[in-house]
């Protein structure tokens, strides 16, 4: 049998920019999903609290759950000239001793962490206590009742 070899057929540029567009389209469509989000708390001054319970992650008495602060009213806080209108954050929450940390911020332009990121912190905070009568105290009871 003879070994014969085809000349390199060229693609035409539409199938090379189809592809790229598709594996850009899965790429941006790849960022983490959240079920949905379920209010915990609402102030008078227009921030609503929420947390998100499927991303609640148990390891024996330490809980990681996502939580998301978006601000409705008029007065936002600005970062380097851009507007902060609500920020995600990944806390950890020792549901024996009482104490929670953040591992993640994010914030952001637009409601809902919509818009632009604005910050990003990945460093993992320090324990506090959990102050009665706090935000936070409404979170931890969240994380740390779903068994």
């Amino acid at each position: 049998m003879p070994f014969s070899i085809r000349p390199l057929r060229r693609l035409p540029l539409s199938y090379i920019s189809g592809f790229w567009f598709l594996i850009m389209l899965l790429v941006l469509s790849s960022g983490p999903a959240y079920a949905e989000w379920v209010p915990v708390a609402k102030g008078e001054n227009g921030l609503t609290v929420y947390v998100g319970p499927d991303t609640i992650r148990r390891k024996g008495d330490l809980v990681k759950m996502w939580v998301l602060y978006d601000n409705n009213s008029k007065t936002t806080q600005t970062q380097e000239r851009d507007s902060i209108v609500s920020a995600m954050m990944q806390s950890e929450y020792d549901c024996l001793e009482e104490r929670f940390r953040t591992h993640a911020m994010l914030k952001f332009s637009g409601n809902m962490g919509q818009g632009k990121l604005v910050l990003s912190n990945t460093d993992v905070g320090n324990w506090a206590p959990i102050l009665p009568g706090s935000i936070v105290q409404l979170e931890w009871k969240r994380a740390c009742s779903k068994q």
